[in-house]
């Protein structure tokens, strides 16, 4: 599953899964541009991968899409190409978005249940979102992975390079749980990633997604740990998954092993749900 002789670009690589992508395309022999909101990140990153030296850490926001242009620039300019683009950077909160007030209801709640009593507690977090919680997060997983795919076809059709885009979606798109400004970015980037497919596809670029299910990542461990164990439960095979796992999935698609393969969402989720 070679990728020697490509160029990469991963956002929100600094940590997670973007940086289990990023060592994963490096080690199939891409070049890769390691794009995260924090410089460090991105350079701590490139310092895993194979032959540093010839990867890129870029430092920008997605969702500004003057950043965006910039960091693809600078991925022009460093690898001369661009084949594969993951769209990985994503958040689960924003400011005011409620998420305090559903954690501290969700106590209540398990403590009703520890109780014996039947549950009096509504566990709610839209009533308590303000707009710019909302924002905050669709701006992230939604605009920036639009501005960055628009981007990315851009330098593809200039150079008619047959590449490959790759979304982290979710499974939560199929269950319906999570946050509901999370869960309804994550649903819009598979409309979007299927839509694009059948744009480009005369192209010969390729969109697909991964829909992890929930997965050992500094995103799933500001979770409340009894949430958590809920869910480990509720996966077929016992257990969170491993970015690296998630990883995988990706760089299969980013190769010629896809070739026949476009606006698709791979699962890897344990057994929890299908689409």
């Amino acid at each position: 599953m070679s990728l020697s002789g490509k160029a990469a670009l991963v956002t929100g690589a600094g940590q997670g899964i973007g940086r289990a992508c990023a060592l994963a395309l490096a080690e199939a022999g891409a070049r890769v541009a390691v794009f995260d909101l924090k410089q460090e990140s991105a350079e701590a990153t490139v310092a895993t991968l194979p032959d540093p030296s010839s990867h890129l850490a870029i430092a920008g926001n997605v969702a500004d899409s003057t950043a965006v242009k910039a960091a693809f620039a600078k991925a022009v300019a460093g690898f001369g190409r661009l084949d594969v683009l993951v769209n990985n950077a994503g958040t689960g909160t924003g400011p005011n978005d409620g998420s305090a007030k559903m954690y501290e209801l969700m106590a209540q709640r398990n403590a009703e249940l520890a109780r014996g009593e039947t549950p009096k507690t509504h566990v709610e977090q839209a009533v308590f979102m303000e707009d710019e919680g909302w924002r905050a997060v669709m701006a992230v997983n939604l605009d920036g992975a639009f501005f960055c795919t628009r981007e990315a076809l851009r330098i593809m059709a200039e150079k008619n390079i047959k590449g490959s885009i790759i979304n982290i979606a979710s499974t939560a798109v199929q269950s319906g749980e999570g946050p509901v400004h999370y869960v309804t970015s994550k649903a819009a980037l598979v409309g979007m990633t299927r839509a694009l497919a059948r744009e480009v596809a005369s192209r010969g670029i390729r969109i697909n997604a991964v829909a992890p299910g929930p997965t050992d990542t500094p995103l799933m461990r500001s979770i409340p740990d009894e949430w958590i164990a809920s869910l480990e439960k509720a996966i077929p095979l016992g257990r969170l998954a491993k970015p690296a796992e998630v990883a995988a999935a990706v760089r299969f698609l980013a190769s010629d092993e896809a070739s026949y393969v476009t606006g698709s969402v791979l699962v890897a989720n344990g057994g929890s749900y299908f689409f």
